[in-house]
């Protein structure tokens, strides 16, 4: 039986609340670090790098979970709504994905953000350890020109913290990502959880912070979901609860909101430990 594990995206809210719904279900008894396959999306790139890299979540859960500073996080203001409407726009009238992708990129390239350089340095500090661990972690950026998925892994060549920045490369907030002469965007652009890689596993565990309803040429994770089932897989989702959405506030990118979005995460993880842990191993 193989399985795989998804990982979306959220922003620093999404992060905390995985590493919290994560090790809570670790400390239930599913070792999701054991997945045959992770695959990592805008926050869920880091929170897939941890999980395969450390030992532990705890010191990462630690982390979040006092972090009341923004540290070595750069603050930002995001209007979720006014940027869910600045995509709009840069996609009216798409042909398909990547035509939209590629208007969303056209966007991103064309915002003044603070300088590449700067904004790594955010992510390496974020992953303790920089190397790419020997079991299979994927992480997903967009070409910021052709609007094209593409799927980093330790087999690249590209620096495993370099991969990552592409993968939080938010449009509109942060800089594209330069890797091998071309740009990249968040890889949850086109998709907060790129859910439909995981294609050919049995088990999948789709781990979603935020979803995104079907919309034009941009499928909703029920189209994903439904996309594997009929390939074979068995997929359970987890999404955020009416608490963490709370606990999310209205900028999901502020440090400031990571405790609250940890705490939330810790509730489900001991919520659901019992359902994934009978999931994760085949039974349920």
């Amino acid at each position: 039986m193989s399985r795989a594990l998804v990982l979306g995206g959220g922003g620093l809210a999404g992060l905390a609340w995985e590493i919290g719904l994560l090790a809570e279900l670790a400390n239930g008894g599913s070792d999701l670090a054991a997945a045959d396959t992770v695959i990592g999306s805008s926050a869920g790139s880091v929170a897939g790098a941890l999980l395969r890299t450390e030992p532990s979540l705890q010191p990462s859960l630690a982390f979040q979970l006092a972090a009341h500073e923004a540290g070595t996080e750069l603050s930002v203001k995001l209007d979720p709504e006014l940027l869910w409407t600045m995509f709009g726009e840069a996609v009216s009238g798409a042909r398909d994905l990547e035509s939209a992708l590629s208007r969303i990129g056209a966007m991103a390239l064309a915002t003044p953000t603070v300088a590449e350089a700067e904004r790594r340095q955010v992510i390496e500090a974020r992953l303790p350890s920089h190397a790419w661990p020997a079991a299979r972690l994927l992480v997903t950026a967009i070409d910021a020109e052709r609007g094209a998925l593409l799927v980093f892994d330790k087999d690249s060549g590209v620096p495993l913290v370099d991969a990552v920045t592409a993968s939080c490369a938010v449009p509109g907030v942060w800089p594209p990502v330069t890797i091998g002469g071309r740009r990249y965007i968040d890889g949850g652009s086109g998709s907060p959880t790129n859910a439909t890689l995981a294609a050919g596993h049995d088990v999948v565990l789709v781990v979603a912070a935020m979803t995104m309803p079907a919309r034009g040429p941009f499928l909703g994770i029920d189209d994903e979901v439904h996309e594997l089932e009929s390939t074979g897989s068995r997929v359970m989702v987890i999404s955020t609860d009416d608490a963490a959405q709370a606990a999310f506030g209205v900028n999901p990118l502020d440090p400031s909101v990571r405790p609250a979005s940890a705490r939330a995460g810790r509730r489900q993880g001991r919520y659901l430990a019992s359902a994934v842990r009978a999931f994760w191993a085949g039974a349920a």
